[in-house]
Order: structure tokens, then sequence, then C-alpha cells
């Protein structure tokens, strides 16, 4: 919610001042007025003094910086709170700990329900493997379990929970004994969250925006849809946002539109586009992204959920209507169908008409130079999760194992992307990777390959005027006069303008470059501290006080 005046009643004016404010406006900037919703002013402490005596409220920022809220381009709202506030198996290093948090958390939990869990990740277990549905039924006690992968396009689910849906093992991506996929998960998932209560839905999505707003973050794009989620969990979730104080939500709902109609119930669902996850295919980490090679370390392509002929339907569908559309594309031959089916709707509608839409497409993890170029020349917004990177990534990790080295180390490719001209929007898309803007700014900036590394400032940028651009807002995401008073204060260290190359300074505290610096983010230092965060002006987390 965002603060509100009634017709003639003057907004409410908070003057903050002795910090550092980071504005493009006056990169010296110390202070900064703020009037009802709105910035007002930035500039310096002694033109600060001419405002003191007419100021509302007048904050003194004993040094900290003040930023731009962050925005997270992709995130699962109530699957992040249950998260959050259930069974997490990020922590597990080996099966056996992830078969001693299932046992733990059934003992904990009420009985009577489904429990559901995320989280788990073979990659680096000793086991190599998942636990079986043997073990999981030991494990939960007999009890019905829901566990997703950490990537959540696959899940483990015990036999009581699989007696609960008649026909799953008929389903494609149904296993005996092993993690499920396709339509089988889907069958799955839509049981296991039926049980989930609307007490229970709201209390998850609370967490999940209280744990944002405590980060930092302003704004969220929930990436809702029919195979991940449901109907009444984006309008709830919507409905709460409206209500409650909190970061913005803005919603997407990953329905296939052919028609009109369609793109009507899409909006009336409150939903801003037809876009987020809708998938093209899966995750690496779960072989169903769809490659063009085969993977390294299976002997197939992985899954296509869609053709360039439904692709280009949907585009022309959502363009026609005016309607954002998007995809969820990962493996190179996703992306490929994705920019053919985008290339045909433009050949069909008129290049600019579908620009002027800034479709987007979710992760675009493998990109190749001609489909960087598609990118830049359909105006597709990349909404990118660097975080991936710093899990995933190196010579080591998850992706050489699935793609090899050589394919490995194209992924990610963010400083080409920008080069190219593609607007970058960064997110977490939490339960997966975790709510944490800085540390996704680090793994920008320090990418595990050299060359896709960005620098601080363009990361920064991407993860706040980027996602605010990413749903057709240009006036956002930045501290300027006009701008939503959508900001976060922070402790930090001192501050400095951090380059990816180092044929320039990559450390410079230089006033003359007129650029305004911001936290050191080089691996090992530590991150700033939020001490308050501001949604149109209202306070939804503070600790600037204490």
């Amino acid at each position: 919610m965002t603060q509100r005046t009634t017709p003639g009643e003057r907004p409410r004016t908070v003057l903050l001042r002795r910090g550092e404010v980071h504005s493009p406006a006056d990169p010296f900037a110390t202070a900064m007025a703020v009037a009802g919703d709105r910035v007002a002013w930035v500039g310096s402490e002694a033109a600060a003094d001419s405002l003191a005596a007419s100021a509302d409220e007048i904050v003194d920022l004993d040094g900290a910086l003040v930023t731009p809220a962050f925005t997270d381009a992709h995130v699962h709202t109530t699957a992040t709170g249950l998260t959050l506030t259930g069974l997490d198996l990020a922590p597990a290093r080996s099966l056996a700990e992830a078969l001693a948090l299932v046992a733990a958390h059934a003992a904990a939990a009420p009985a009577g329900g489904v429990l559901i869990g995320h989280g788990w990740d073979t990659t680096d277990w000793p086991e190599g493997r998942p636990p079986t549905r043997a073990e999981l039924d030991r494990a939960a006690a007999g009890r019905p379990l829901y566990l997703t992968r950490v990537d959540a396009h696959s899940a483990l689910a015990t036999t009581a929970l699989l007696d609960r849906v008649p026909g799953v093992a008929g389903l494609s991506g149904h296993d005996p004994a092993g993690p499920l996929t396709g339509d089988a998960h889907h069958a799955v998932r839509r049981a296991a969250d039926a049980t989930v209560s609307p007490r229970q839905r709201a209390d998850a999505q609370r967490a999940a925006l209280r744990r944002a707003a405590a980060l930092g973050i302003g704004a969220v794009h929930e990436c809702a849809g029919p195979d991940i989620s449901s109907e009444e969990d984006l309008t709830g979730l919507l409905a709460l946002a409206e209500a409650e104080p909190g970061p913005r939500v803005f919603g997407y709902w990953a329905g296939l539109v052919t028609s009109a109609k369609e793109a009507r119930q899409v909006r009336e669902l409150g939903a801003i586009g037809a876009a987020g996850d809708l998938f093209a295919d899966g995750s690496l980490g779960s072989h169903t992204a769809h490659l063009h090679q085969p993977y390294a370390d299976a002997g197939h392509t992985g899954t296509a959920h869609l053709t360039a002929h439904d692709i280009a339907a949907h585009v022309t569908a959502c363009t026609e209507a005016g309607l954002q559309a998007g995809f969820h594309a990962i493996g190179d031959a996703a992306v490929t169908a994705v920019t053919e089916g985008v290339a045909a709707a433009a050949d069909r509608l008129g290049t600019e008409r579908v620009r002027a839409l800034r479709h987007r497409v979710e992760h675009a993890e493998m990109l190749t130079p001609e489909t960087i170029d598609a990118f830049a020349a359909l105006a597709l917004t990349a909404s990118v999760q660097p975080a991936f990177d710093a899990a995933w990534g190196g010579e080591d990790g998850m992706y050489a194992r699935r793609l090899g080295p050589s394919r490995a180390r194209t992924l990610n490719p963010f400083a080409a992307l920008l080069r190219a001209g593609v607007p970058l929007a960064f997110g977490s898309d939490a339960p997966v990777t975790r709510f944490d803007p800085w540390g996704t700014l680090r793994a920008a900036a320090f990418h595990r390959t050299f060359e896709h590394r960005v620098s601080v400032r363009a990361a920064f940028t991407a993860h706040t005027r980027g996602g605010w651009r990413a749903v057709g807002r240009d006036d956002a995401g930045v501290l300027v006069p006009g701008a939503p008073a959508d900001y976060a204060v922070w402790r930090t260290g001192e501050l400095l303008v951090q380059a990816p190359d180092n044929r320039i300074a990559r450390w410079s505290t230089d006033p003359r470059s007129g650029t305004p610096g911001l936290p050191d983010l080089a691996p090992g230092a530590p991150l700033p501290e939020c001490l308050r965060t501001v949604v149109g002006g209202r306070t939804v987390y503070d600790r600037l006080n204490e």
C-alpha cells in the first residue's frame, strides 16, 4: 500500500539527511525529501537546511546509504513462504541429512494434511542420488509428503500422497521409485497444494513478503500459472498485497493465450501479463531443459513444452490484446523456439508493435550470439537470476556436469546481453534461490565465467530500474524528483565504483568521476544491512533507530 492523501490535503513530508543518497540527479547528494508517495527533492546538506522547518519528519541517517528499493523480477511467493516456515532441505549436504530433516519435520507437524517441502539437490551429495520412495515413506512415517527439487521442475512424493492422485502412474514423467517430472509432477503438486488452507496460504505469503521487505526489496513479480500455483493463489496474493503494508506485487499468469477472450481472462485475474513461467522447457538440474545437443550425463535432449508455432500464436494474441507475453526458456533449443516464435509474430503484426509490449523471457540461460541478437531486435526483456551461476556455475558445478565444461561456460552471458542492448531484470526465482539482492549483484559482478561479468552499477540498475522497466514503467526504480518513493536505507562501508574489466580501475572513489558509489561487493566483503524499507512513502520494514 502507498501513502494516500485526500484531495486538497498537503502530503506528509519526510526529510532524510546526513547520509549518502544514490541518485543520478545528484551524485553527491546527502539528503532527500519525500512528499507523500513521491520523491520531492535530492541534494546537499546545506540545501536541506532550508527544507527542515517545513518537514513533518526529519530522519537523521547518520551516514547510512539510501538507494532505490530492489525489485525481484521472478518470485513464487507462496512457495517461498512455505519454505521459510516449513520444511527446507537446502541445508542438507547428504541423503542422510535430508532424510533426517524429513523425519524431524514429520514428527513435529500436526497430524493430518500433506507435508510440503522444497530444496533438495543431489549435486554434491556423496550418495549422488535422491531418496527412494521407500526411504521417504519411512522418514515421513507413512504420511503424504510432496518434496520439490531445488529447481522445482521435479519432485519426490511418498506413497501416501501418490495414492491421492488416481491414474498418476499413467501420466508422462511418472517414475515408480524416483523423481516425478512433467504431467505426473503437476498432478501431484495440485493434490498437495489443494490441502493448503486459505489461512496457511496467506500466512506463507505474509512470511515471504516480510522477508523481502527486510532485505530492501520493494516490489516482486509473482510468476503464477496453472502448472505451478492456482488462480486462487494469485488473486489471494494480489488482494493481500493491496490490503496490507509490504512490497508491491506485480502478478503474471502463465496461461497460453490464443484469443482475445483468453487475454481478458488473464486481466480479470489481476495479472499484468500472460508471462512468467509459461514453460517452453524445464530445467538443467532435472534434465528437462530443451537442448539442441544431448546432455553430457544423459542420452537425451530434454523436454520441449511449446513449439515455435505455439509461441507465435501466444505472442500474436497477446500483442493484439495489448497484453505482455513471456516464456520460461532455459535450454538453447527452447530459447531458439522462443525467438523464432516471437519473430514470426513480428512478421505478422509488425516489429514495432511487438517491441512495444516488452515481451519477456525468464531465465534465458543458454544463449548464442544469434539468439542474443534476436532478443535485441525484438526488444525482449531477459529476466535472469545471477544466483544460478553462483550456485551451479564453474568448472566443477552442476552446469558443467550436465553440459560439459565448454557448453557450461556459455551460460548466463550478462555482459553480452548488455552490449547488445537487451534489457535485463534481475530476480531470485525464490524459493529456487533465496531473496538476496546484494548477493545477486555480487554474483553478476563476479560471474564464474569472467567474460560474462558486468559492473556493479549495471547489475544494480538491472535489480532496481530493470524490474520496473520490465512491467512497462520507466519512471521508477530511481531516486529522482517525481519518482515513486520506494527506497531502502542501508548500513554499509565505503562506497566504490566497481568495474569488471581489469583494463580500467576496478576500485575507484575519485569524486571527479561524478558516478554515485555503491557498496564493496568483492567476495568476502560484508554485504549491506537493511535498516529501513519504504514503499510508496510508507515504511514497511524498520530497524533504523534500534
